[in-house]
Formats: C-alpha cells, structure tokens, sequence
C-alpha cells in the first residue's frame, strides 16, 4: 500500500455540465496513469450551467460510484491553488481537437505562470467521444435527440428531466 506522500494524484477540474461519456473515458485512462484522480467541479458565477453544483456533483458521484481511485470535490478560485491543497502538482485534462489544444495551451501557460510547480497533463479523447461536449448534448437533449450513447444513463434521466421534448421521447421508446 502506498503511502499518502507517495500516491501520484491528479486533479481533472471542469464544469462537468454534465459529465458525458468523454469525460468518463479521459477519467478512466486517467486512473491508468494516477493513483488518485479528483473530479472538481468548477464553481464559476459567471458561467450559465443547466445543473446545480449539487446535482453535477451527485451525477459525477453516482456514475463513478465503482471506479477506485476517484475523488469528487467542487471548488472556487484559482485552480492551481486548489491542485496544490490536494496534495498534487497536475492538471489532468482531455484534448478533442485543435481548437481545444488552442484553449488549453493558453490555460496551462497561465497555469504555468501562476505556479512554476504545477504540471498540464493532456490526454487525447477516443476517436468515438471526437465531437461530444456538454453544450452539444445539451442542444441535441432539449431538442428531443437521443442521448443514450453519449452520457450515462443517470445523466440522461437528469436531462429528460429538465427538457419536455427528450422526456417525451424517452417515455415513447418505453412504450415501444
């Protein structure tokens, strides 16, 4: 067993608005590479999220309920400031496309700027999470598309809940 000082801890921050199945995958592969990797949910005023702290927070849990090696937390501030109180010195974070390295490259620069000690870890999504993001599941679930491959089922119950046109379809494949 390995002792606290020892464990490799990695801290996956995000808004997880909600937790899709590339996230899950990046999580995944994440606990491949890091003892110990804590989902942090951002709290951000400033961004418009459909879900609470708490039901992200609850979705995240409940999905990962099973995986060892995983801790959720939400926090505020400056992130490589939370990083460190965690006993860590990595960002753990998924790559889809080139616009997303874009954005991301800033982000660990500053990151780097802000805390010399703190490292950007990237992994690339698989091929078949390529153009999945909580916005796009969003638009497709409040417009009634299926969303059954893309998020876990509590997810997808979640969202059936806060949009009418994915509840209706849900409730006719049932009756189907």
């Amino acid at each position: 067993m390995k002792r606290d000082s020892d464990m490799r801890i990695a801290v996956y921050p995000g808004s997880f608005d909600p937790i899709t199945n590339g996230h899950l995958s990046i999580l995944r592969r994440g606990l491949e590479i890091f003892d110990e990797v804590v989902v942090a949910v951002a709290t951000n005023p400033q961004k418009q999220c459909l879900f609470t702290i708490e039901e992200r927070l609850d979705m995240i849990r409940q999905v990962t309920a099973g995986m060892e090696g995983v801790r959720v937390d939400t926090f505020e501030g400056l992130l490589v400031d939370y990083v460190v109180r965690q006993g860590s010195n990595v960002i753990l974070r998924g790559l889809r496309a080139l616009s997303d390295f874009d954005y991301e490259f800033q982000l660990a620069l500053i990151n780097r700027k802000l805390n010399r000690n703190v490292q950007s870890v990237f992994l690339m999504t698989d091929y078949k999470w390529l153009y999945v993001s909580s916005t796009i599941i969003k638009e497709a679930a409040s417009l009634g598309g299926d969303v059954n491959a893309l998020v876990p089922d509590v997810v997808r119950d979640k969202l059936a809940e806060k949009y009418p046109a994915l509840r209706r379809r849900l409730e006719a494949n049932a009756r189907h």
